[in-house]
């Protein structure tokens, strides 16, 4: 009985041995280059950022070599299908229309979404204060959209397309304003500067770090968002039927966040602490 137990195990540790041995080669992920503090482009054509970050360290306990390649926001779901890459590295929320072509690490932030306003303008302040209302609250919801509904009627928000966002906009304030998509990011911030649009809806994470550059300009105000159709926090988008590199990934990540390394370099990007908790 003892030498089957201890065969057993000497099995087990050998499949776990495997597992973390695998050879990958050397792993394309694939980024948009173009949503600060996530992920941006220099001059130089350098990808670097909060994600870029984690996937080097990522890679370091894996045992993984890597590659990151820019690609436009509304291709990096279909691209990964395709098999033109290994995986997506995006603030991509996890989300269950999602999760029906790809499958997802473990997440590597918490989510919550809200609007960025032009400063003295007809919305320059919004209500909530900043509340964080989770979508799934009906008696929360009713509140914050009646009053949002208010505030943006005959308005123009800005957002970018194929986002968790755009689906909020389209279902919740669609009725009363203009949702008007863009492919990048930056493109939504220009237009409120030039004040074509009288709001930005994205990640807080993202308004912060273009609120912080432009803090004489821009506010960011009202209420924040979380759950529901805005999802559950951002994760690594692989393809599907491939255990190997999720557990890979999970495993690296989990370990960030038990030793502290992650939530140093949230703190390093955006100046707050975005890790989810062990």
């Amino acid at each position: 009985m003892m030498r089957k137990a201890l065969f057993a195990a000497g099995l087990l540790l050998a499949s776990s041995a495997l597992v973390q041995a695998k050879d990958f080669g050397t792993l394309k992920f694939a980024t948009e280059a173009a949503y600060p503090p996530f992920n941006q482009s220099t001059p130089n054509g350098k990808i670097v950022g909060y994600e870029p970050d984690m996937v080097a360290e990522i890679a370091k306990r894996a045992g993984f070599k890597y590659e990151i390649v820019a690609q436009k926001w509304s291709g990096l779901i279909p691209g990964l299908v395709d098999g033109k890459y290994d995986a997506v590295i995006d603030a991509v929320t996890v989300t269950p229309k999602r999760e029906e072509v790809v499958d997802f690490s473990r997440q590597y932030t918490v989510s919550v979404s809200g609007f960025v306003t032009l400063k003295k303008s007809a919305v320059d302040t919004l209500p909530g204060d900043g509340e964080v209302v989770q979508v799934a609250n009906d008696a929360d919801m009713s509140k914050a959209i009646d009053a949002l509904k208010e505030k943006f009627k005959g308005k123009t928000i800005a957002v970018q397309v194929a986002t968790i966002q755009a689906d909020f906009l389209n279902k919740y304030l669609a009725d009363v304003a203009t949702i008007r998509t863009y492919q990048a990011g930056p493109e939504t911030f220009a237009d409120l500067l030039n004040g074509r649009v009288d709001a930005v809806m994205a990640s807080r994470t993202n308004l912060n770090a273009y609120v912080k550059k432009h803090a004489d300009s821009v506010n960011s105000t009202g209420y924040g968002f979380s759950g529901g159709v805005l999802g559950q926090g951002s994760a690594i988008a692989v393809q599907k039927n491939n255990p190997e590199l999720k557990a890979a990934l999970d495993n690296a990540i989990n370990s960030m966040i038990k030793d502290g390394t992650l939530k140093q370099l949230s703190e390093k990007w955006f100046g707050e602490n975005v890790a989810p908790a062990e």
